[in-house]
């Protein structure tokens, strides 16, 4: 979890469903996308405000050859370049005449009063 203390913007918990870290603000994990908290207007706050990146991609093998194998790698980098995180998201393997499509998407939550980067 993040070194961020609980009550602040960009602090985290585990999903109870899926063992997930997820935003402590999270109404609905974005990874087995099940409702976190009955409250009014979530699920509003459930949306994300913007989409700040989105990015999709296949590879297919060719029809002959030896069976490729891949590793999904994700990264997160600070401003100075510095790596933050990384994770392995998935690995497999593509026989030959098979494909795979990745998706990528960053999403953004702001704060209900649209003022980004306030503690709560």
């Amino acid at each position: 979890m993040s070194g961020v203390r609980p009550g602040t913007v960009g602090a985290t918990r585990t999903c109870p469903h899926c063992r997930a870290a997820i935003l402590e603000s999270a109404t609905v994990c974005p990874a087995c996308r099940h409702h976190l908290r009955f409250t009014p207007g979530a699920a509003q706050k459930a949306l994300p405000s913007f989409n700040a990146l989105r990015v999709e991609g296949t590879i297919r093998h060719p029809a002959a050859g030896d069976p490729w194998e891949y590793s999904v790698v994700l990264a997160i980098r600070n401003d100075r370049g510095e790596e933050i995180a990384r994770q392995v998201i998935g690995v497999g393997a593509l026989q030959p005449s098979e494909g795979r499509t990745f998706s990528l998407a960053v999403e953004v939550f702001t704060p209900a009063d649209g003022k980004p980067g306030r503690d709560r």
